[in-house]
């Protein structure tokens, strides 16, 4: 079993809980083991529908900032990395059901906006604090999920929503207390898992094949920025203000 998260499958219903404390954030390699548990969920004849959640203080705080500051060339990995993971959920065969609490962020945006149902606990918050971390991404997938106005926002000023905001755009099922959101999300998974596979399958196809673009290519093209970004002076000062839990001091 991985230290980084915890599967079970039980009547047709993968439970994959990301369970890597203090907050779930994740390095290259992590990331890697992610998608590929993702992917081989998606092939295996036992799962009808894929759950993701999340022991601990909250979702997903994204990638492991350390990492980065310590070894900066790792950008490459940790942009292949979350394109895998995001991937592996978008183009699952199978749906995917992502419930979320706490804190949404980074790579955890990334997951939430390749999902295909999103639940949340009232306690949920959704943020893309990249701007601060000298880091782009996400925009692609927090716009599947939120009017394009609401994305820039969000991403120019690093400000959070809540859930019930997050509910009122559009983008999640269900806000309930954090106590009733796995059981929640069994219970729509389990409608799920009663349908015919084959049907679901091409469903899932016909669906992701009628969205307006590509997701994966417009994350690539983020991603892009983000290479970019990391030959800059202010994103290195970023990223070590944060790890050094200073204030940013920018050249003018």
């Amino acid at each position: 079993m991985s230290k980084l998260f915890k599967t079970t499958i039980a009547d047709g219903i993968a439970e994959m809980i990301l369970d890597h404390p203090p907050v779930n954030a994740f390095d290259s390699a992590g990331w890697f083991a992610i998608a590929a548990e993702i992917d081989a969920l998606g092939v295996n004849d036992e799962v009808r529908v894929i759950i993701v959640g999340a022991a601990g203080k909250g979702f997903c705080a994204g990638v492991d900032i350390k990492e980065l500051a310590a070894e900066p060339n790792k950008i490459v990995d940790v942009n292949k990395g979350n394109y895998e993971t995001f991937r592996a959920i978008h183009r699952n065969p199978k749906p995917v059901i992502v419930a979320l609490h706490s804190f949404v962020l980074g790579g955890g945006i990334g997951m939430a906006g390749a999902a295909d149902i999103l639940l949340c606990s009232d306690c949920a918050r959704f943020g893309v604090p990249e701007i601060d971390r000298g880091a782009m991404g996400g925009g692609a997938h927090l716009q599947r999920m939120f009017p394009v106005q609401k994305v820039r926002y969000m991403y120019f000023t690093g400000e959070f929503i809540d859930a019930q905001e997050a509910y009122r755009l559009g983008a999640v099922e269900k806000v309930v207390p954090l106590a009733e959101l796995l059981p929640t999300a069994r219970e729509i998974a389990a409608k799920i898992a009663d349908k015919s596979p084959a049907m679901v399958k091409l469903a899932k196809e016909a669906l992701t094949g009628i969205e307006d673009g590509n997701l994966e290519d417009k994350y690539r093209w983020e991603q892009g920025f983000t290479l970019e970004a990391y030959t800059m002076g202010d994103s290195q000062e970023s990223r070590d203000a944060f790890v050094q839990k200073r204030d940013a001091a920018f050249k003018d």
